[in-house]
């Protein structure tokens, strides 16, 4: 039989815990897995670059790949140097020099660097990614959403405590992400850009298409404001699953999960998902979410996967068991 087919969407520390929780398939399922990142980041290293180099934004695309990235040792040490972020300079001033200046590398992880020089060098961003895979030795494919890097709008109400009930544009993924106000809508810029067409062509041909964990108004549903993917999340075969958080977010502070769930369609009103999956102890009472699972076609999967320690982080290899008996139900 061939391998299952999986698409996971989003950025970020989220799809990060996703794809290292499909590698925690791998051994009971046979996966191929591909991940389709955001590209709205215009924060830290990426923003740095994208505002001074132009191009895709490059830090998601780097965390997928690393979360993705081969168990040979050699190809563990290079993940490593792809997560080296450079520290501030101490070098001392040269013989004659006042003042030793501003270190440009500071605050830049190399993996940032190398992705910019192979997208520069091959001209492509998806043949860029492919290569950077087979240096890491990924066991699966990352894509961008869109090959040309978008921005992110939010109408936010409250943003300023001064006046609550005042509704003010918010630009910007990282202004978004840190907003203290309501988001009450979202948008991309430019308002329609083309969709990555090998992500097209993935999700056409997946079985399981899964959204989430995640920043869900930057990470997650950024994806479904590009026309030509949010039209293949619909008319793909596949089953959908999402993975919901463990915690609001302050972009997302004062949504219940269920109201995660309801913003899906609010932005997609044509989606159908089969599971929606959420741990035992975070969701609370679990009947609000049931229903919204219900009004989504999907059915509610509860299961500890978080860490243990306390903090709102998914364990990989719990929500990998999570996700087996799910992915692996009968096509």
């Amino acid at each position: 039989m061939s391998p299952r087919k999986v698409v996971a969407f989003g950025g970020g520390h989220g799809l990060s815990a996703s794809l290292r929780a499909l590698r925690h398939c791998v051994p009971e399922l046979d996966l191929d897995i591909t991940a389709v990142v955001t590209v709205g980041d215009d924060g830290g290293s990426s923003g740095r670059l994208r505002a001074e180099r132009g191009g895709l934004p490059p830090g998601d695309l780097r965390q997928a790949l690393v979360a993705l990235a081969g168990d040979h040792p050699a190809t563990r040490r290079s993940a490593g140097l792809f997560q080296h972020r450079f520290a501030a300079a101490a070098a001392a001033p040269e013989a004659g020099s006042a003042a030793c200046g501003t270190d440009p590398l500071a605050g830049h992880a190399v993996g940032n660097l190398v992705l910019c020089g192979l997208m520069e060098l091959l001209g492509d961003p998806v043949a860029a990614l492919d290569h950077a895979g087979a240096m890491l030795g990924a066991v699966g494919r990352v894509l961008p959403m869109s090959r040309q890097p978008v921005g992110i709008e939010a109408r936010v109400r409250g943003a300023d405590a001064d006046h609550p009930d005042k509704v003010r544009t918010v630009r910007g993924q990282h202004q978004v992400a840190v907003t203290s106000g309501w988001v009450e809508s979202l948008r991309l810029t430019p308002a329609a850009p083309a969709a990555c067409a090998e992500a097209v062509t993935a999700v056409a041909e997946a079985d399981w298409l899964i959204f989430g964990p995640g920043s869900w108004y930057t990470s997650v549903l950024p994806h479904l404001l590009v026309p030509g993917l949010a039209h293949a999340i619909v008319s793909s075969p596949a089953r959908r699953l999402v993975t919901l958080n463990l915690v609001a977010e302050k972009e997302t502070l004062g949504l219940s999960l269920a109201d995660h769930l309801a913003t899906l369609r609010r932005y997609l009103s044509e989606l159908k998902v089969d599971v929606v999956l959420a741990d035992s102890t975070a969701v609370g009472d679990p009947e609000a979410v049931r229903r919204a699972a219900e009004s989504l076609g999907a059915r509610l999967a509860l299961a500890p996967v978080a860490v243990t320690d306390g903090t709102p982080r998914h364990d990989p290899a719990a929500l990998g068991a999570a996700l087996v008996p799910v992915l692996g139900a009968d096509r």
